[in-house]
């Protein structure tokens, strides 16, 4: 048996190659190491954003990989096939941070009945939100029937959960609406979902998008107005608006912040969909962007409300959000690192249907 990895190079994110290399034996693990085997894992236009910003945020530092290379990461599910830590069983399965690849090793530190915390010595000063491994059979947002629902969009909704509680920690901004690029993206309209529920009363929420995508994002429900990036000039420049952007699209952004003008109270650099498009501009009005870095709030909210706290508020609010998340997506399962390397390329190039949600496996 052999693991298969595809690998992206670091500077020219459209450049893949395959490496091929034996799997572990159980005698090959150290003590406390387990070997997992990736049973499906999801790939999005965030991984595209791991991939754009991985040096700037430590992305490629997960899954190290040759000088040059990197190991994207992907949300999924794998089970441990091999296990010299007495806490975790072989057959367990687990949800988490994975490289596209059908095997990792990991060290499981900090082992509770519902997940433990991979302890590799790379990983050790990362962010512990991706170290993460949660036991399947004690999650509360778990359902067998909707893993691929999961895999695809979970990740996604705790950025979406994350930017909510950030946006309505700092009052909105001072703002009475937001503006919201992609708003085609999982994350996006996620984000847009929990606004609306949870400050509707608030905070209006608009939507930009490609003139293509108006009307899957119109019949998503989740915003109060979605108008195409040419059709800016249609929004309320009077209204005190702030700006939450996951294109990473310069263009776009200049031209938001030269329609609103004074009015524009904040701008929130969240994705990078358009990561060929993206830039800082030297010359831009209104408010600096500021990236927003989700496990910072992450990391604050764990701190407040305790780990059992935190996967509760959580859990609560993807149970609500799944029927929306159904709404108009059909998802793809897919296998072989050939097709994983074509949609790849297709969503760098920003050719994927925001309607289309894509499952990989690369067992053979």
């Amino acid at each position: 048996m052999t693991i298969t990895q595809l690998q992206v190079r670091k500077d020219a994110i459209t450049e893949t190659r395959v490496i091929e290399s034996p799997v572990p034996s159980e005698a090959d693990l150290k003590d406390g190491e387990i070997l997992f085997a990736l049973d499906r894992f999801s790939l999005t236009a965030n991984n595209v954003t791991y991939a754009a910003v991985g040096d700037r945020f430590s992305y490629w530092q997960y899954f190290p990989a040759e000088e040059g290379w990197g190991n994207v990461p992907v949300w999924g599910f794998a089970n441990v096939v091999a296990s010299k830590c007495p806490e975790v069983k072989v057959g367990e399965r687990f949800y988490g941070y994975y490289p596209m690849t059908t095997h990792l090793v990991a060290k499981p530190g900090q082992i509770t009945p519902s997940q433990f915390i991979d302890e590799m010595d790379h990983r050790l000063k990362l962010h512990t939100v991706y170290n993460q491994y949660i036991r399947t059979s004690n999650d509360a947002g778990y359902r067998e029937d909707q893993e691929d629902l999961q895999a695809l969009l979970r990740p996604l909704f705790m950025t979406s959960f994350l930017l909510d509680d950030y946006i309505a920690d700092n009052g909105f901004f001072g703002g009475e609406q937001v503006v919201i690029s992609s708003a085609s993206s999982k994350t996006a309209f996620g984000m847009a979902f929990l606004l609306k529920k949870n400050h509707g009363a608030t905070c209006k929420v608009v939507g930009l998008t490609s003139p293509g995508n108006i009307d899957f994002v119109k019949a998503l429900g989740c915003y109060d107005q979605v108008v195409s990036y040419d059709d800016i000039t249609q929004l309320d420049a009077t209204s005190k608006s702030f700006y939450v952007d996951f294109s990473g699209s310069s263009a776009q952004r200049k031209s938001v912040h030269d329609h609103f003008g004074e009015n524009l109270t904040y701008d929130c650099i969240v994705g990078s969909s358009h990561w060929d498009q993206s830039g800082w501009l030297a010359d831009l009005d209104g408010p600096k962007p500021t990236v927003f870095f989700a496990p910072d709030q992450a990391s604050k909210r764990l701190k407040e409300w305790g780990g059992s706290g935190f996967q509760a508020r959580y859990a609560e609010a993807w149970a609500a959000f799944l029927d929306v998340a159904k709404t108009g997506l059909s998802i793809n399962n897919l296998s072989g690192v050939d097709t994983l390397r074509e949609a790849w390329l297709q969503i760098v190039e920003g050719q994927a249907r925001p309607d289309q949600g894509m499952i990989f496996t690369l067992h053979k």
